[in-house]
């Protein structure tokens, strides 16, 4: 284990399980954000039902995820109360674990283990779902990528368990 991933897991030892608040999936490219309160998720493809299972097997983007933390800060930079998860196009919302600790981990929601890459980066239809100054305003605040290690069920209400270094493959 590397001196960074040694200092990951020290900084996050004692953690506290985050909450799936959310799951949102889409059955095409810029389609309806329908929400759901379960989704399946297959291994090297993504969350069933959403158009990135038809993208090329083993993408980096399999899945994505914000946390409400996030949401709130893109909330204070547009001056909105409130954003509705589905104006942000992403699949998972989360909350209570800070998602800078999460990038290039795994984390396990339910039955299913997800590692996160690349972060989200917001592109220019955060301007139209926003207002002018959105995709900026989540500049920093997008998110992070996923690929689905292993599959099965996640549930709105699941604990998010970040895992140990030492339990990667």
């Amino acid at each position: 284990m590397n001196s960074q991933a040694r200092l990951l897991d020290k900084l996050c030892a004692n953690l506290a399980p985050g909450k799936l608040e959310w799951i949102g999936l889409r059955s095409e490219r810029r389609g309806e954000v329908v929400v759901v309160d379960q989704a399946e998720a297959v291994v090297g493809l993504g969350l069933a039902g959403d158009h990135r299972m038809k993208k090329t097997p083993g993408s980096a983007r399999q899945v994505t995820i914000i946390s409400q933390e996030y949401i709130r800060q893109i909330c204070q930079h547009t001056g909105h109360m409130s954003i509705d998860p589905r104006l942000l196009r992403r699949n998972l919302v989360i909350s209570g674990m800070n998602m800078n600790l999460l990038r290039y981990q795994r984390v396990q929601i339910g039955e299913v283990i997800l590692e996160t890459n690349a972060l989200c980066h917001p592109c220019s239809r955060m301007d139209e779902a926003l207002g002018k100054g959105g995709a900026a305003a989540m500049f920093g605040y997008g998110g992070l990528c996923a690929k689905v290690i292993q599959g099965g069920k996640l549930s709105v209400g699941d604990a998010v368990v970040r895992l140990p270094y030492l339990d990667r493959d």
